[in-house]
């Protein structure tokens, strides 16, 4: 089975959500649309299910042209972030509803609800009302519905969002192994880099309706095409930096330096755009190689285990992400390290001309 996407392309009232776009979506993978919000992530998804036609192009599932079925005639099955049960219905019935809508045996219906439900770990909860459920029971039992109808296309559109962290975090271990039982193709949104990160399998990045990149997660994540892509994969955003090849020599404009090796070095002479993740900022030196950096301390936030320090850096706003706890001054001077073989290089266009060295050894 397969979901092909073919220039396939979506405007409303002359505003466009999803340009021109080629997609293929391979049977029993993990897909994960990663993007902010109003990137086109949800736009994609209706077009995958059929709630919209697009404009241009043609949607192919199995071989099979479904441009303009209806989602009623597909096997399709979706998850809002907004999860929907039935109050008035247990939470058996919630689940064996798709099923009976389309005719299926007694037998089988019970058999396939104890099956998902056992999945969805909601056995015990079987007789109850959706209210009386926790909000993490009422998402399983939306899942478990969606998942009862033994879908080809399962669409999950940021599932977890509304859920607490303890949550999300059991939720994101379930996910996976729930997908690799079912052997359905299933399409995951989510803002959240982590969240791709943990989920796996493959991920297309999205901004401004435009999918920029489109494979392995781990792939995808460490050797960005493009600056868009490294920035959408980031969080907090990717930091950039100005510099310029000379020889052998990265200048960073402020009298720093460092040694042009690996890729960087079949550069030709000009300027480029650094980029480096957050997490790889650190106050304190801990390699011989790293570079310092002065900046000043606009604000810090702390979030238990971990410091956000946001720098100024000759106008440049940084963000760093710092392990532990740091009783830091803000409007005072911070010296920052960064270590080179960290430091991806985009050209001119924003196209990645050259990975970060640890990227290239993972």
């Amino acid at each position: 089975m397969t979901l092909e996407f073919k220039g396939v392309s979506k405007s409303i009232e002359g505003q466009v959500h999803i340009y021109p776009t080629d997609l293929t979506l391979e049977n029993g993978t993990m897909n994960v649309l990663l993007g902010p919000t109003q990137s086109g992530k949800t736009s994609l998804m209706r077009l995958m299910a059929g709630l919209d036609a697009p404009n241009t192009g043609r949607i192919f599932w199995e071989g099979n042209d479904v441009t303009g079925m209806r989602v009623q005639d597909r096997k399709v099955a979706m998850v809002y972030q907004q999860f929907i049960n039935y109050p008035s219905m247990s939470v058996y019935d919630n689940i064996a509803s798709p099923m009976r809508l389309l005719g299926a045996d007694g037998k089988e219906v019970d058999r396939r609800v104890r099956e998902s439900a056992e999945m969805m770990k909601l056995t015990p909860f079987l007789d109850r009302k959706p209210l009386e459920l926790s909000g993490g029971q009422q998402q399983r039992c939306a899942l478990a519905r969606a998942l009862v109808k033994n879908a080809g296309l399962v669409l999950l559109d940021e599932p977890l969002a509304n859920l607490d962290y303890k949550l999300r975090e059991e939720m994101r271990v379930e996910i996976p192994k729930i997908f690799e039982a079912s052997g359905s193709i299933f399409v995951y949104a989510t803002t959240e880099p982590e969240e791709a990160l943990l989920l796996g399998g493959y991920t297309a990045t999205l901004w401004e309706g435009k999918i920029t990149q489109f494979g392995l997660t781990p792939q995808v994540y460490r050797q960005p095409v493009d600056a868009t892509t490294a920035r959408v994969f980031s969080d907090p955003p990717m930091n950039f930096l100005e510099v310029r090849k000379q020889g052998d020599r990265l200048l960073f404009g402020d009298g720093l330096s460092t040694a042009a090796s690996g890729q960087i070095a079949a550069l030709s002479d000009g300027r480029y755009t650094a980029g480096f993740r957050p997490n790889h900022l650190e106050i304190s030196q801990h390699s011989a190689d790293a570079i310092r950096f002065t900046t000043t301390l606009s604000v810090t936030e702390l979030t238990g285990s971990e410091t956000f320090v946001h720098l100024d850096h000759l106008g440049e706003r940084w963000v760093g992400l710092i392990h532990g706890v740091h009783d830091l001054q803000r409007d005072a001077r911070l010296d920052v390290w960064l270590d080179p073989r960290h430091v991806y290089i985009f050209g001119e266009d924003g196209r990645l001309v050259a990975p970060a060295a640890y990227a290239l050894a993972a």
